[in-house]
């Protein structure tokens, strides 16, 4: 009776472990079986089975097929194609999946294809908590879903190769994540903050994120990050190219002088004085720290105890305008060195031109975040947080493709510590990560998060993939070289979305992520269709291969590939390099050689029925 079952497949010749060896039945001849209409494949590596228990099923994958699960005591050559190992992974018991089983099966139980009634009670969960991504590529019919709170809580890791759809995947699992779909519950306080280092999220995802870049379009906000709230030893780093011995400590004693000062005139909340450290967020001008720093270099004095400044014009700090002393003179007349200066005129240098360098602008001078001289701003970094994470919109996109690629590391690792220090000390407040969870979500991880990186961005994330969990504040890292992001940050993911990989060496980095028996399911990762992906993990109930939902054509990313027999086949039209050059040197794409100064002024769309109104 069993053979004529159209889902029987054999019985279990061993059982080691959850481990599995099936010798398939002589009626299984064929690769394909349609069963109540539907077409499924027999003996497919990464399909499931199910082991008849009387009142429960147990679940299982197919591991191996052929000639590598025939069982060492048979040596039959005739027979090598028939035999297949299985990897226990659940149970269905009264209709309900749950991983792990409870029981072994026999020797010589039989051994069935798990249809679609048996795929939906794995993949179909009801209620709240899950979100759709998807639908199974083994059968379409079946949503793929996975669990909100695992997603985020656990870390992800969106992992594929160029042009396997990693970012359209991005933004359908941001649209499905914060938005409300047919069958999933919406969320209006979901919390995603984005790093687009490449700028290709800001147009797919405008109607649902708030976009702050250096370069604003239409409908996007300027990109300001207040260097007073950066890490002292990180500012210097960038803005002096690195200090040692005393003269770092002269500018770290200015620095705490001036953030002192700034303390006592202005009298911050939740701020003790005799709490205050360098690295304490308080804001001071790094313009009055120049010109007091170049002013104690370059003084000359004179008189008999050679302790009379020979000033000759005061400068001006504002402008970056140093002061001006009588030069010095060798003999006993004078003017006369001051024997207190540390030598740092020409990190004082570096620092005036870093200031100069309209490149930085957005970090260097942030707007109404910067400082006057008296450590004096307009707004405070409530401000900045209530842009980034208290948005109307649920998703942020900081774009950074207007960041110079010599900063962008140390940016990205400050970013995230604002954040993850602003969520961290106010976890027993509403607006913290524990009542409102957070999603950081890193694109092109690989070129912050490096293992031979040790700047503040790797150990940032490090923190938020170890820590995190306990504060509200989840990562998803996007990357496709897996095998060069930070192990410990991969080792963190609980969630992992593999799309196409073909370098051997990231596909193993994926697969040390599942048991050795279901190892080889990703063995077909060379090979999946673009915007396909195999799911693991703690947000997947199972390992699941699944096609990404697309989103509609104006909502993808800009990220395809130059249509280059198209492009070239246009007719040549006069090209201005001027303003290539102009591009170039002002290190903005679109920078123009002559500003029109165009005024643009909203204009609403009056519809047809309504102009016969306006005329009466």
């Amino acid at each position: 009776m069993l053979s004529r079952d159209p889902t029987y497949l054999g019985r279990i010749a061993s059982v080691s472990g959850a481990a599995l060896t099936v010798h398939l039945a002589q009626s299984v001849a064929s690769g394909l079986s349609i069963i109540n209409g539907q077409t499924y494949r027999v003996g497919q590596v990464g399909s499931f089975v199910r082991v008849p228990q009387g009142y429960q099923d147990l679940l299982g994958i197919v591991a191996t097929v052929g000639a590598g699960a025939v069982p060492e005591h048979v040596d039959t050559v005739e027979d090598v194609g028939r035999w297949m190992t299985i990897e226990l992974v659940g149970e269905i018991v009264g209709g309900m999946f749950e991983r792990g089983i409870s029981q072994y099966p026999n020797i010589g139980d039989s051994v069935h294809l798990a249809i679609e009634e048996h795929l939906r009670r794995v993949y179909d969960v009801p209620g709240q908590g899950h979100v759709t991504i998807g639908t199974l590529s083994s059968a379409e019919s079946i949503s793929a879903k996975v669990a909100l709170n695992e997603l985020v809580t656990r870390h992800s890791a969106v992992l594929g190769s160029t042009g396997s759809g990693k970012s359209t995947t991005i933004a359908s699992l941001l649209r499905a994540i914060t938005t409300s779909a047919a069958d999933d519950v919406p969320h209006p306080s979901a919390r995603v903050l984005m790093l687009d280092v490449h700028g290709e999220y800001s147009a797919p995802l405008a109607d649902v994120a708030q976009v702050f870049s250096v370069e604003p379009q239409y409908g996007e906000e300027r990109l300001f990050i207040p260097y007073w709230a950066l890490d002292t030893s990180e500012l210097l780093e960038f803005l002096t190219g690195g200090l040692e011995g005393n003269r770092e400590t002269a500018f770290t004693d200015k620095i705490f002088e001036l953030k002192l000062q700034s303390h006592e005139a202005q009298q911050f909340p939740g701020v003790d004085s005799a709490s205050i450290t360098v690295d304490t967020p308080l804001p001071f001008s790094l313009k009055k720290l120049w010109y007091d720093l170049i002013d104690f270099e370059i003084t000359t004095f004179e008189g008999p105890n050679r302790d009379q400044p020979t000033r000759q014009n005061a400068g001006d700090p504002e402008r970056l305008v140093p002061p001006r002393y009588r030069p010095h003179a060798m003999g006993a007349a004078g003017p006369f060195l001051n024997n207190q200066a540390v030598g740092i005129q020409r990190p004082l240098n570096l620092l005036r031109s870093r200031l100069l360098d309209r490149r930085y602008d957005f970090l260097l001078h942030p707007g109404p975040w910067e400082p006057d001289l008296s450590g004096t701003t307009q707004e405070d970094l409530d401000g900045i947080l209530r842009r980034w994470l208290g948005g109307d919109k649920p998703i942020t996109i900081l774009d950074l493709s207007g960041v110079p690629s010599s900063v962008l590391e140390r940016l990205v690792g400050s970013i995230l510590k604002v954040v993850y220090e602003a969520l961290f000390w106010s976890r027993e407040k509403s607006e913290g990560g524990i009542n409102r969870p957070l999603l950081v979500v890193m694109e092109e991880a690989h070129r912050y998060l490096s293992e031979k990186s040790d700047q503040l961005a790797s150990d940032v994330v490090q923190r938020i993939a170890k820590e995190g969990r306990k504060y509200g504040v989840g990562a998803m890292v996007i990357s496709q070289r897996p095998s060069e992001v930070n192990e410990t940050v991969l080792s963190q993911c609980g969630t992992f979305f593999a799309l196409r990989l073909s370098n051997p060496s990231d596909r193993s980095r994926v697969q040390g992520t599942l048991p050795d028996g279901l190892a080889g399911l990703l063995d077909v990762l060379p090979i999946l269709r673009t915007g396909e992906a195999i799911v693991t993990g703690e947000a997947a109930k199972l390992p699941m291969r699944c096609r990404v939902t697309l989103p509609e054509e104006r909502y993808r990313p800009r990220s395809g590939d130059p249509e280059v027999s198209e492009k070239w086949r246009l007719d040549r039209r006069d090209e201005g390099y001027n303003r290539v050059v102009a591009s170039w040197r002002a290190q903005r794409p679109l920078a123009v050689t002559q500003d029109l100064n165009i005024q643009r002024i909203p204009v609403d769309d009056i519809f047809p029925e309504d102009r016969g109104n306006d005329n009466e």
